[in-house]
């Protein structure tokens, strides 16, 4: 095997396990987006709970539902937009994947080669140790 083609892998591996700590990244984040929306939804539904012995309350319910909204809404925009950035994370792992097998692959089918020609000058060799032999 050349030194370039393990130099190929390296740093083609490299790259992979970069790509996943970013995709790792970015699922955390998403996660954490999903979290605080669940979180907000569990706020207005214990606020509406709250709101059931104090009829008075209802005005403050409506402006904190609006302002709870507004954060959901919020919430989601940066949900989708985390969502998009993961789509392009995986796409790219994919891709270095691939073109990390294939680095693999020229590595592999090198060595192959490489043990192949050993094996035939082991043969020839033993050919002409035998030929030498038969001629004495």
């Amino acid at each position: 095997m050349t030194k370039w083609a393990a130099s190929l892998v390296k740093i083609s591996t490299h790259e992979v396990e970069t790509l996943q700590k970013r995709l790792s990244e970015i699922v955390a984040r998403r996660w954490a987006i999903e979290v605080q929306i669940e979180a907000i939804d569990a706020e207005v539904q214990a606020e509406t709970n709250n709101k059931q012995p104090f009829e008075e309350a209802g005005f403050y319910l409506a402006g904190y539902r609006d302002g709870a909204k507004l954060r959901r809404e919020a919430l989601e925009r940066r949900f989708a937009e985390v969502a998009v950035e993961e789509e392009g994370a995986r796409d790219a792992l994919s891709e270095a994947f691939e073109t990390l097998k294939k680095y693999e692959h020229v590595v592999d089918a090198a060595k192959a080669a490489a043990a192949k020609e050993a094996l035939r000058l082991e043969t020839a060799a033993l050919d002409e140790l035998g030929l030498r032999r038969a001629s004495r």
